[in-house]
């Protein structure tokens, strides 16, 4: 009968910290665990593994004999395991600037903690030749020749401005934006029309426009005018307050 890996792994660790509650404390686990799982490798191996001399534990001639093997056959693993993921080319992901910047990169850094996979980030704001990525996300409706498409989610946007630019007014409607100056976005038309109406006539455009939708943000809470902003990537700010949101928040 062969012991559990796992077995043969608190083995070692025993031995090599010459106590069971430094061994426990070294694998996250409780000395009671650690002293049934030698307690039952000793039953398994028809032979005891430690001598009990003061407060310490000394392993017998075998038992550090057959921890220096395991010791040697872990590093054996955990060397295969680093060269396996050397020799992996990394995955090459393309996304625009401010979704990996917003909402990619927080989850890309719980991904590296659960040891994923090497991933190489390009955030390029076009979708550069298809030999250059591996997977891309990009806003759009789709037909991008020779490549698999997935729907990820929808997109929806709101205007959004610092408190200390609307001051006590409400707004009431979104024609009251032409009170107002916005920060240029190649959607503003289409969300007048998505609101129910037309696009006022008089409406006003900042003189600066910002190549990203992070920039856009910063500058709105600055005060430079109303932003057209995704809740996905920028709820976050109206919930620490530096913009409100005027109008329902999909």
């Amino acid at each position: 009968m062969r012991p559990p890996l796992e077995s043969l792994r608190i083995l070692e660790a025993c031995v090599s910290a010459s106590s069971f509650a430094r061994a426990a404390e070294r694998l996250c686990v409780t000395p009671a665990a650690v002293s049934l799982r030698i307690r039952t490798l000793e039953a398994e191996l028809g032979q005891p593994l430690f001598m009990r001399a003061g407060r310490r534990v000394v392993p017998t001639a075998a038992a550090a004999q057959l921890a220096g093997r395991i010791r040697a056959a872990l590093d054996g693993i955990a060397g295969a395991l680093d060269e396996f993921q050397a020799a992996t080319p990394p995955l090459r992901l393309t996304a625009p600037p401010t979704f990996a910047s917003r909402w990619l990169a927080p989850r890309l850094a719980r991904y590296s903690l659960a040891g994923g996979l090497p991933i190489e980030v390009d955030v390029s704001p076009d979708l550069r030749d298809p030999s250059a990525f591996d997977v891309a996300i990009r806003r759009g409706l789709g037909g991008w020749e020779g490549l698999e498409e997935y729907r990820l989610a929808p997109v929806d946007v709101t205007p959004m401005l610092a408190p200390r630019l609307l001051g006590t007014r409400r707004l009431e409607a979104p024609g009251a934006l032409a009170d107002f100056e916005l920060l240029p976005h190649p959607d503003w038309q289409e969300w007048f029309r998505g609101a129910g109406c037309e696009p006022p006539r008089d409406l006003r455009f900042a003189a600066v426009e910002y190549p990203t939708h992070e920039l856009d943000a910063h500058a709105a809470v600055a005060g430079a005018g109303v932003a057209l902003l995704s809740p996905l990537l920028f709820r976050p700010f109206v919930e620490m307050g530096l913009l409100i949101a005027p109008f329902p928040m999909c």
